[in-house]
């Protein structure tokens, strides 16, 4: 299977209660998603995650079927690991250009 990109993006915040209000009142996104420290809104064209944390600019998705392999593949080719949860599976990696990103597994078939 070939990595593709899901309409998954992600950003991280110190203040997830006033990154809420901002963009579900300002904004005028609708709440897709919520728990603990993760907010999901729909926009339109892609859903925004806001989630509790330190703030390193958007991460973008890409969901691949074996996230250990694309990761090997990914930090050999110069990407570099910028946090990890296996029991997920996920990794976050920043590439060589700077665009940080998620590789997630992708759903199995129904």
């Amino acid at each position: 299977m070939r990595p593709r990109a899901s309409r998954d993006v992600i950003i991280r915040t110190g203040s997830l209660p006033a990154a809420t209000a901002f963009y579900e009142s300002v904004l005028g996104f609708r709440v897709s998603h919520k728990s603990d420290g993760l907010v999901g809104f729909e926009t339109g064209s892609f859903c925004l995650y806001v989630e509790e944390g330190a703030a390193q600019g958007p991460v973008f998705e890409i969901l691949v079927a074996d996230v250990a392999a694309a990761r090997g593949r990914l930090l050999a080719a110069g990407c570099v690991l910028v946090e990890e949860d296996a029991t997920v599976p996920r990794c976050y990696l920043r590439d060589p250009f700077g665009l940080v990103f998620n590789v997630g597994r992708a759903p199995g078939p129904r």
